[in-house]
């Protein structure tokens, strides 16, 4: 572990803050590290608004989707509404889906096979749409680079509506209307909206045109925090307010589906880490293990009782694919070291048989093993299919794409992608994408990072510090939950191993004449003996609160420790 203390923003800056809030200089230094330099900025930081939301018509082709769809159901025409089967694309068409249904009944979804079709707008799908009289399809979270599949619908006089957040390609599908923020030509000021995001901003949008303001919205945001929270966006601007308010009404007033997921935690007030880990994980479930469709059923089922229904069934799709990545993991590690591979710079593994709906979650235990730009390989069809998933600070994306010419196709971001390739290309892909990734990753991003928001002593810790932490959630990427740094730190004398494989570190720790505070390290474990006989050591933590028999007490939540 590298521990990284963040640059210290201009001490003018932090000073202007710390007065204007009157907050301390830590406070104001970690706001002005997130960008935050003014009263204004802070006001609006620790309270989001849903009128700092953009108006949806900034949005390149807005006013043309919009139209389209009008004349769509003025002509009483069929429209099919598809996503990708991952948690933003059912999300995104359970949401545009339930509202085009709340006023117009000529609207079905199709989320495309994971293992018959693949990722994207499928030309089994266009076919579907054909034989059933459907002539517009608004395609969420895909189409970006799907030219052949909408030239193949136009032929057929079906319209196409894209909205998308994946990086276009050289050139633009010809579809109706092509909404996706990180256009070139697209000027709207929030580039970093997930699909279910620019679904989203297509709802108010049409809604705006029917006299409906952001309040009639907000019953859906409990499917866009899901989505923003699965997908890994950054938490800032837009995607902050929408997470924000989604979080409460995951929290007050869920759709059923949603309660049905969650109806069983004891937890009284969920978080978006709740979101990332149970939520998320369940919805993905049904498209990994059996399909999409079941997802959407359970998010736009209105009845709870059927809702729970659904739950059990997703429930067990998702005991079913943590066996498969439990396994397919312990063989991935046993094809890397039989082939003696740890010591290159990227991991690439195959095998015919693992089930291509948890390779993407396979890669991601490989890399917190080995720590390497991470591709999993299947067979599906004629061809091998993968997940890919990187390492922070590694574009994976721009790796893929210099190594194209060996790629059937392929799509995704900085930090995960997908792709298929022919069987022949299979090892001179492999070796390219090893060359690539040895060119131009720094040897700085082999070795994982602890960024450090700032150094504190345990004094620094109050209540008034804890709730001013509480409001800079929702966390996630661009702002992450502060993490501190503390020196000469002792547990009391009674240090405690937990877990069956004691994998895990339980403390009570002092600093100087500090009051005492519990602490936990999950996965640290192996540091116990750093912590005996009140030896100092240093330490990087967050700081939490703990839960038990009604009682909320601060509690650090160790990222790491050294002597």
């Amino acid at each position: 572990m590298r521990w990284t203390l963040k640059p210290k923003p201009s001490e003018e800056k932090i000073k202007n803050l710390a007065q204007a809030l009157n907050v301390e200089d830590f406070v104001a230094t970690l706001l002005v590290q997130r960008g935050i330099e003014s009263f204004e900025e802070a006001k609006d930081f620790f309270r989001p608004s849903l009128s700092h939301l953009h108006d949806p018509f900034l949005m390149k082709d807005m006013e043309k989707a919009v139209k389209r769809i009008e004349e769509a159901i003025e002509n009483q025409e069929n429209i099919l509404v598809f996503g990708d089967y991952d948690v933003d694309g059912t999300t995104a068409v359970s949401l545009v889906s339930s509202y085009l249904k709340s006023y117009y009944p000529n609207i079905a979804t199709y989320i495309p096979d994971r293992y018959a079709e693949g990722y994207g707008i499928s030309f089994k799908g266009i076919d579907f749409a054909d034989d059933n009289g459907f002539t517009l399809i608004i395609a969420l979270d895909c189409g970006i680079k799907s030219i052949e599949h909408v030239a193949y619908a136009k032929e057929r006089n079906i319209d196409f509506i894209i909205c998308d957040h994946h990086r276009p390609g050289n050139t633009l599908p010809e579809a109706v209307a092509v909404l996706d923020p990180k256009r070139e030509d697209c000027t709207y000021p929030y580039d970093e909206l997930c699909g279910c995001g620019v679904g989203f901003k297509l709802i108010q949008a049409l809604g705006s045109n029917r006299g409906q303001t952001i309040a009639d919205f907000v019953p859906y945001l409990d499917l866009v925090a899901t989505a923003i929270a699965a997908d890994i966006v950054p938490m800032t601007g837009e995607n902050r307010v929408l997470a924000y308010f989604g979080l409460q009404v995951i929290n007050s007033d869920p759709r059923p589906g949603i309660k049905a997921l969650i109806h069983q935690i004891k937890k009284q007030t969920l978080d978006i880490t709740d979101v990332v880990f149970i939520i998320a994980p369940r919805i993905n479930a049904a498209g990994r293990i059996k399909h999409g469709n079941h997802a959407v059923e359970l998010l736009t089922e209105f009845n709870f009782e059927q809702a729970q229904q659904f739950a059990s069934e997703i429930e067990q799709y998702n005991s079913d694919r943590k066996e498969l990545d439990k396994q397919i993991t312990k063989e991935a590690f046993l094809q890397i070291e039989e082939n003696q591979e740890q010591e290159r710079f990227s991991t690439v593994v195959y095998q015919e048989d693992w089930h291509k709906g948890v390779i993407g979650i396979v890669a991601s235990r490989l890399i917190e093993t080995y720590y390497r730009p991470t591709l999993v390989f299947t067979k599906s069809g004629d061809k091998y299919a993968a997940s890919a998933r990187s390492v922070k600070g590694f574009d994976v994306y721009n790796a893929l794409e210099a190594c194209s010419q060996h790629l059937e196709q392929f799509g995704g971001h900085m930090y995960a992608a997908g792709m298929t390739l022919k069987e022949e290309n299979y090892a001179v892909f492999k070796e390219a994408f090893e060359k690539q990734v040895q060119e131009t990753i720094h040897p700085d991003l082999l070795t994982p990072e602890i960024e450090i928001d700032a150094e504190i002593d345990f004094s620094d810790i109050t209540p008034k510090l804890s709730r001013i932490l509480k409001q800079f959630e929702p966390f996630g990427p661009q702002n992450m939950t502060p993490i501190f740094l503390t020196k000469n730190v002792k547990d009391t004398g009674y240090p405690k191993k937990l877990g069956a494989d004691d994998e895990h570190l339980k403390l009570y720790v002092k600093q100087g004449n500090s009051e005492g505070m519990s602490a936990i390290g999950f996965g640290l474990g192996e540091k116990f003996e750093l912590t005996t006989q009140q030896k100092p050591f240093q330490a990087v933590y967050c700081i939490d609160e703990n839960e038990w028999n009604g009682k909320v007490t601060t509690q650090l939540r160790l990222k790491n420790i050294k002597p």
